[in-house]
């Protein structure tokens, strides 16, 4: 009688500890996961932001702040500062937004420049760095270099009456495709003949006759 007793004990211990043990899994498997943190999202120019700096793609079409007001909140413009915001400021915006977005596209040409100049050369004959040509000229005059060779290209897309010579493509695009055609629409050359491999520098040569420049996929182009 004594050993059934204590069997008996023994079994209702082992299964008082199994409950114990499997309630505690049970509120674990149970309670709710947690959401794992989503990434910081990356910092996006808000549109409505009024204290952005504007575009400076051309000057204003309405009124602008006389040259007598082009004077900074603190500090002072120097000469070359105030020669590129005339005409530039609107009449209620601050010149040192204005002048802060030229300096951006500065900075944006020098950074590119110093790693690849054909890179940059051809940002600009992309048209891809808003009033690069202006900023350059008041605000960074050391890479006028770079705006005198983008200013004798022109963009992927149609070029009409190109001036006859040979061009390089500014890209590594395999993809890039030309042709040059007459007043008659006639083929006169297309390239490449055969298909460029990544790296290749891609060359076009636009005859005399030539009366559009069609090419497609290779970004911008230079003389070579």
């Amino acid at each position: 009688m004594y050993r059934r007793s204590a069997a008996a004990a023994v079994l209702l211990a082992a299964a008082l500890t199994l409950t114990a043990c499997s309630s505690g899994g049970d509120d674990k498997a149970d309670a709710p996961a947690k959401s794992p943190k989503p990434p910081a999202a990356s910092p996006a120019a808000d549109p409505a932001d009024a204290s952005a700096p504007p575009s400076t793609d051309a000057k204003p079409t309405g009124p602008v702040l006389p040259e007598a007001k082009l004077t900074p909140k603190t500090g002072s413009f120097t000469a070359t500062e105030k020669k590129y915001l005339s005409g530039r400021v609107p009449e209620k915006m601050d010149p040192a937004a204005v002048l802060q977005s030229g300096q951006e596209s500065c900075q944006r040409v020098e950074r590119t420049a110093k790693h690849d100049k054909d890179a940059a050369v051809g940002s600009l004959v992309a048209g891809e760095i808003p009033g690069a040509k202006d900023a350059i000229t008041y605000l960074c005059p050391e890479q006028k270099p770079i705006l005198a060779a983008a200013e004798k290209g022109f963009p992927d897309g149609t070029k009409e009456s190109p001036a006859a010579g040979t061009y390089r493509a500014l890209t590594q695009s395999t993809s890039c495709t030309w042709e040059a055609k007459g007043k008659d629409g006639a083929v006169l050359a297309s390239g490449p003949e055969t298909q460029p491999k990544a790296g290749d520098k891609i060359t076009a040569v636009v005859p005399a006759s030539t009366a559009q420049f069609v090419s497609n996929g290779c970004y911008a182009w230079v003389p070579a």
